[in-house]
């Protein structure tokens, strides 16, 4: 693990490396089911069951099995959610506008996708912007945990006042992961900008109206390039 990462352990682990790009995951509250969840949990029992690969260290086949047990968790939301507010286009619009507001100010925009349950997105904090936490008021958060809150935040008020209710819209705590290198960061912006064709709402990714693969054909912008508003 980089000697400089900072690492933070709730029911999910969350590493913050400085100067790499961020993959986040947000579920709404209830997308997943109890029997998705335990399936979920039957599967990590099974992968931390089986004996660590040949020739693989013991730091590389957690990460492993972290991203196993994602790419499950992301085919329940995609195939199995019975919380789908963000089908309603109204919503979608709100939470894809949230991300393109600060793109380019706050961070650099390399991808994202709002789904029916879920969003993905992948951001790359701004330095400049990041020291100015520094001398923020209250308990310091990482450049990736003030950009993800304040999104979550203003997206769930928003859309909450869209549906006409209150309560809790997103569920608690995000899945997130950083890009180790430029190559992870092309397979995850190709994971993003597919997650539509995946789960079959499209059949071309830059059709997906919520995405930033429709945003890229637009704007004649080559993956890794940073998205704009």
């Amino acid at each position: 693990m980089n000697e400089d990462a900072i690492v933070r352990r709730r029911h999910l682990p969350h590493i913050d490396v400085e100067g790499h790009p961020f993959f986040v995951t947000a579920c709404l509250a209830g997308s997943l089911p109890a029997t998705g969840l335990n399936q979920i949990r039957a599967y990590r029992e099974q992968l931390d069951e089986k004996p660590l690969p040949d020739g693989m260290s013991l730091a590389d086949w957690e990460t492993k099995k972290h991203k196993l047990v994602f790419k499950r968790t992301d085919e329940l939301l995609d195939h199995r959610s019975p919380v789908t507010h963000l089908a309603d286009d109204r919503l979608a619009e709100i939470v894809q506008n949230a991300f393109l507001h600060f793109a380019g100010e706050r961070y650099k925009l390399l991808a994202f996708v709002v789904m029916p349950s879920h969003h993905h997105w992948l951001f790359l904090p701004d330095p400049t912007w990041a020291m100015s936490l520094v001398d923020r008021p209250g308990a310091p958060r990482t450049p990736r945990e003030a950009i993800s809150h304040s999104i979550q935040s203003y997206t769930a008020t928003q859309c909450n006042r869209a549906l006409g209710r209150a309560g809790v819209f997103w569920q608690d705590e995000t899945y997130d992961h950083y890009a180790r290198d430029e190559a992870e960061v092309h397979r995850i912006i190709h994971y993003i900008e597919h997650n539509p064709v995946r789960a079959g709402l499209v059949q071309d990714g830059t059709s997906y109206r919520w995405s930033s693969a429709r945003l890229r054909s637009e704007q004649g912008l080559a993956a890794g390039e940073p998205i704009v508003g």
